[in-house]
């Protein structure tokens, strides 16, 4: 626990500071991460990161994440353009490979793509490229934190039914509800501090949302490292374990957030 607390503080407190400069030192850590993240990912598929389905995967994941035309870059296929080609790719490489790479493998590499690089590309897109965007972007990754702290502690002091024990044998109901009612709470201080930008029903409804789009996207992550039989995705940050172990959240929020329309 002490690592684990030491490693958090000075991780968090370098990510903060760049979340609050914004602009291309954010964008660019977030695109290492999106990147370490698919390795990881991976990894865990099958023990071939490098390989020439995965090298596609990769490319996949900057195409997504990287903020093309904030760089002055103006891509000139439609993202579905480009979804199609690399699916094509992939779809190709099973015939080259003459099945060594097989169809499945193919399709589970381009889905983790998608997941990873999409999952990132809102969390630039929520900073940089909407209104209020650091107010939105601290908040919802304040939910986040204090969902997964109210869940940890919440279910370790009362935790009694099991939430889902053939995906996370950890999670408890208790636990689940403690993280939602910690994140309405963060929320309605963030309403509290910044009235013109919430109101208090909008505060308890975004605080519900992250809260249950980020254990669900624990839950994802937990359910893909049990079919791999792995217990961390990574270990670049000690006590942690990957990026995916720490984002897996994230993942999900972000773009849940975004669609559904939370942060306007």
């Amino acid at each position: 626990m002490k690592q684990r607390i030491m490693t958090g503080v000075i991780a968090g407190s370098f990510f903060a500071v760049l979340v609050y400069i914004g602009s291309l030192p954010y964008e660019g850590l977030l695109i290492a991460l999106a990147l370490i993240g698919f390795y990881e990912y991976a990894r865990m598929l099958h023990k071939q990161p490098f390989d020439l389905i995965s090298l596609l995967g990769y490319g996949l994941v900057l195409l997504l994440t990287v903020p093309w035309s904030r760089w002055g870059i103006e891509l000139t296929w439609s993202p579905d353009m480009i979804l199609w080609l690399f699916m094509f790719i992939a779809l190709s490489i099973t015939v080259i490979s003459k099945n060594r790479i097989t169809i499945q493998n193919a399709a589970v590499v381009w889905f983790g793509a998608f997941y990873v690089g999409f999952g990132f590309k809102y969390m630039i897109v929520i900073r940089n490229e909407i209104e209020h965007g650091l107010f939105w972007t601290i908040l919802l990754f304040a939910a986040v934190w204090a969902s997964d702290i109210g869940a940890y502690f919440v279910g370790k002091a009362i935790g009694k039914h099991k939430l889902w024990p053939a995906i996370s044998p950890n999670k408890t109901i208790e636990g689940a509800l403690g993280g939602v009612l910690v994140s309405i709470i963060v929320c309605l201080i963030g309403a509290f501090v910044n009235p013109d930008m919430m109101s208090i029903t909008q505060a308890v409804m975004v605080g519900l949302t992250v809260s249950l789009a980020g254990q669900m996207g624990d839950l994802i992550q937990s359910a893909y490292k049990r079919v791999q039989g792995v217990k961390d995705s990574g270990n670049l940050l000690p006590g942690h374990g990957g990026v995916l172990d720490r984002c897996d959240s994230w993942l999900i929020v972000f773009p849940f957030a975004y669609f559904i329309g939370v942060v306007y």
